[in-house]
């Protein structure tokens, strides 16, 4: 009674303080939302680095909409360990990710750290994110028919060369975890980081001091949009059996549109799992994993309920990683142990 007390009241207080932070304007975000999100949380939120005595790696790979022409594809890297600084437990991480679609493609490269602190039995962390954001478009490969009747081949709109920036990008978090569960609320791209594009027009020109003509510039910008996560989990053991059903969630919201994903996993004898997903309005998933001495594979397809199966075979979605036990104290200053994920 009392644990669904607990889960109640940070429920409450999580989505309260979700809404609060959720305000009705803003535009669309561009983060790829993972089926096996909760393989790799500091993608998520910063304030889930160090949330295991371990120094954990990740990597995913995710490609959308197989059978389109350049359909968004997705690559990401996470690292992250807790470590004490005097007295003090700390959690720090490092997320590179790579993503294409069309004819933009961006990467970004976050350190993380987090502060942690003892709670009602389980452990909050508060963490911040610094980061780089590098916006990409292949503005030589735009091509508009001559005959077009609705677009411009020169229009000066669009880039006609590859132009590319950066922007200081800037993340928070707070994740709180239970041996019974867990929760977190974040913020990425909290600044609104806008990338600026300076190309040499081709359509265009001006006269000089000289009299002499040469090429307009124009100037073009991106801006990645804050984007705020909710995410909450939980691990059920089945009495008297070696099962355990694990449920969790994830919402997104860019402050115009919201979204969410529905897990639920089930785990035999902490090695074997599997699991079924539905996103609101997207897809239904399906997902196998594995962790054996410290690995960690997943995999999930994605079946979508919108008209674009008839053109794509779905998505898939490839996660794997390593686990490797930490160990600080003097006695085993110099010794780490890998073992099985728990």
């Amino acid at each position: 009674m009392i644990f669904r007390q607990h889960i109640s009241l940070y429920t409450t207080l999580l989505t309260g303080l979700f809404m609060f932070i959720v305000s009705p304007e803003l535009k669309a975000q561009g983060d790829a939302l993972l089926t096996q999100y909760w393989a790799l949380p500091t993608y998520y939120n910063p304030g889930a680095v160090g949330d295991t005595d371990y120094l954990r790696i990740r990597g995913g790979a995710r490609l959308q909409w197989v059978g389109i022409d350049n359909a968004p594809q997705s690559f990401i890297a996470a690292a992250d360990m807790p470590f004490k600084l005097g007295n003090k437990r700390l959690g720090t991480g490092l997320v590179i990710q790579q993503e294409s679609y069309g004819l933009f493609s961006n990467f970004t490269l976050d350190a993380q750290i987090g502060y942690k602190l003892k709670i009602l039995k389980g452990e909050l962390t508060v963490a911040l994110q610094l980061g780089l954001f590098n916006e990409k478009f292949k503005g030589s490969e735009v091509y508009i028919p001559d005959d077009n009747d609705y677009h411009d081949p020169a229009d000066d709109a669009i880039p006609q060369r590859d132009v590319a920036g950066n922007a200081f990008d800037l993340g928070i978090g707070a994740f709180y975890v239970h041996k019974k569960f867990w929760a977190g609320i974040s913020l990425q791209h909290a600044n609104n980081p806008t990338v600026s594009f300076t190309s040499d027009t081709e359509s265009g020109s001006r006269a000089g001091d000289d009299g002499t003509t040469g090429e307009l510039s124009k100037k073009y910008e991106f801006t990645a949009s804050r984007t705020a996560y909710l995410m909450a989990g939980s691990n059920i053991p089945v009495k008297n059996t070696l099962f355990e059903v694990i449920p969790s969630v994830i919402v997104r919201s860019d402050f115009t549109d919201t979204d969410f994903e529905l897990t639920g996993r089930v785990r035999y004898n902490k090695l074997f799992t599997a699991g079924l997903g539905y996103r609101y309005n997207d897809a239904l998933s399906v997902m196998l994993g594995a962790e054996i001495k410290g690995f960690f594979i997943g995999y999930s397809y994605d079946y979508h309920l919108s008209d674009i199966s008839k053109a794509s075979s779905g998505s898939h979605e490839l996660v794997a990683g390593y686990n490797l036990k930490l160990d600080f104290s003097e006695k085993n200053r110099h010794k780490h142990k890998s073992i099985r994920i728990m």
